[in-house]
């Protein structure tokens, strides 16, 4: 890991878990700001479910999610689920702020601001590779690969067809002047035995 990632992730990472900590423990005033989303979460799932619960999940996952960020554990999946950790509270923050005063408005407007960074933040750390090369790139340059040798083996047998067709020809042509000098051979033998028998 570089020094950088070494840094960064902690600091990513500590806003998410303060965030998750907060959630836990204060998940009455949680499951109230989440209230419109939770609700229509429960009401997607099979079983009832308390949105108290709900919110201490919300919490919980985030709170987990930015720890293992901040160690560098499974990071990109963890910046993955922080992203939509975070999306889900810019959303509620925005529908929630108050927006009756200036002061209001502006914080509103900081508060997005401030949700939409850390969502860049973590969407950027969930496609960081650490160095190496993605999957994608990985899969683009086997097929490249792949591709290259096949055209390699395709030459290479066109080449061989080509030999094959030259050999072919070049046999055919010393067979066919051997038959004419079979031929000539035995129409010398046969003017040499009619001229001894007519002699």
């Amino acid at each position: 890991m570089s020094a950088v990632r070494f840094i960064a992730r902690p600091l990513l990472g500590s806003s998410f878990v303060i965030a998750g900590a907060s959630k836990l423990k204060n998940a009455d005033d949680t499951a109230e700001q989440l209230s419109p989303v939770l609700r229509r979460a429960a009401d997607a799932l099979p079983v009832q479910v308390d949105e108290k619960l709900l919110a201490r999940a919300v919490g919980a996952t985030q709170l987990g999610a930015g720890v293992l960020f901040a160690l560098g554990k499974v990071p990109r999946l963890s910046a993955s689920v922080l992203a939509l950790t975070s999306a889900l509270n810019t959303f509620v923050e925005w529908r929630s702020a108050d927006i009756s005063t200036p002061t209001g408005r502006d914080a509103r407007r900081s508060g997005l601001l401030k949700n939409l960074s850390l969502l860049g933040g973590v969407l950027l750390a969930s496609v960081d590779t650490n160095g190496h090369p993605s999957l994608a790139w990985r899969a683009q340059n086997i097929a490249s690969d792949a591709a290259k040798a096949g055209r390699r083996q395709l030459a290479g047998a066109e080449k061989g067809i080509a030999e094959a067709q030259k050999g072919t020809s070049k046999a055919l042509r010393k067979a066919s002047r051997k038959a004419q000098r079979s031929v000539r051979s035995v129409a010398k033998d046969a003017r040499s035995a009619a001229s001894d028998v007519f002699a």
